[in-house]
């Protein structure tokens, strides 16, 4: 019997391992393209929105590492600050600054860039990070459906109004951390707010497709600027974007289904590396209006490519963020 046992516990044992190595594996390959190429970045003055946690957190500790300023803009002071510091300390930069944004306001957006300006008289790289993913239908401060106003408006306005400082910086670079939901998106012009419907998920992949169509039309609005401004899609990432998905919050997903799904998930850090490379590969210094996943180039959808719509999209965004009364 006891023979018997400890032949069954070996078999147990063995076919665990091979379950936990096979695991390992596939969690390892999920990972997808790391950012390895070692630049210096001392000098450059860098913005990243969104930056207390997850994906942002990781770009902004690979920035520091790398010996750049860095500007967090984040809603959150507290959390913020925490950030920061642990930052600081892992990578003895002091120049990691914390500087209030919120991209559901208007008002905050035009003095985070009027602050901004009276500290710094450049900027060489900006990476729009922040974002809000399959919410119940909420309106920013000035009235934007939530997803579109912080994931597309939001970032409309404040890259336009650091696109100065940008060009004093050139060959300076924009990124724009969009999705492969953008696939799944459609703008809809007439209604745009989603005033006459609203889907969390359309909304979600509208507003990721309207951060691929700005970044195509920029980029030709910036031809010869030496400014680049390229989009991205960051992999599948464990992060807190999915605060809003009540099927991962209750008990069940919070035990099975993110332990099911945990293999296919990237790291935050994992996350930040197609960030990283548009953002500092040399490679990449003339490279614009151009879409990429896991450090590679990646083709976008068609609706994507439709200049009409692109153009659209623009001149509603000016309209909504009262731009062309700035300009």
């Amino acid at each position: 019997m006891s023979l018997n046992l400890d032949t069954m516990l070996c078999s147990f044992m063995a076919w665990f391992l091979g379950i936990a190595v096979i695991v390992l594996f596939i969690k390892k390959y999920m990972q997808g393209g790391q950012f390895t190429k070692q630049t210096n970045e001392t000098g450059k003055i860098v913005i990243v929105t969104g930056s207390n946690t997850g994906i942002g957190k990781e770009t902004v500790l690979e920035l520091a590492r790398r010996g750049a300023t860095v500007y967090m803009a984040c809603r959150d002071k507290a959390r913020t600050e925490i950030a920061r510091l642990e930052i600081i300390e892992e990578t003895k930069n002091n120049n990691i600054f914390f500087r209030e944004l919120d991209l559901a306001s208007l008002d905050s957006i035009r003095k985070f860039v009027a602050d901004f300006k009276n500290e710094e008289d450049k900027l060489h790289i900006l990476i729009n990070n922040a974002g809000v993913m399959r919410c119940p239908r909420m309106l920013t401060k000035d009235g934007f459906e939530m997803q579109l106003g912080v994931n597309h408006m939001g970032h409309f306005l404040l890259t336009n109004l650091l696109l100065d400082l940008l060009k004093k910086g050139a060959p300076s670079r924009i990124v724009n951390v969009s999705s492969l939901a953008h696939t799944r998106g459609s703008i809809n012009i007439n209604d745009l707010n989603s005033e006459q419907s609203y889907s969390e998920g359309d909304a979600y992949s509208q507003s990721k497709l309207a951060n691929v169509l700005f970044t195509r039309e920029l980029a030709k609005r910036l031809k010869g600027s030496g400014v680049t401004v390229n989009a991205l899609h960051p992999g599948v990432v464990d992060t807190e974007l999915g605060r809003h998905m009540k099927i991962l919050n209750g008990a069940f997903g919070r035990i099975v289904l993110r332990t099911l799904l945990w293999p296919l998930l990237k790291t935050p850090k994992s996350g930040a590396q197609t960030s990283l490379y548009a953002a500092l590969d040399p490679d990449l210094e003339n490279v614009t209006g151009v879409y990429f996943s896991d450090c590679k180039e990646k083709q976008v959808a068609p609706a994507a490519t439709d200049d009409k719509t692109g153009k659209l999209l623009w001149e509603e965004s000016e309209k909504w963020t009262h731009l062309k009364k700035l300009d």
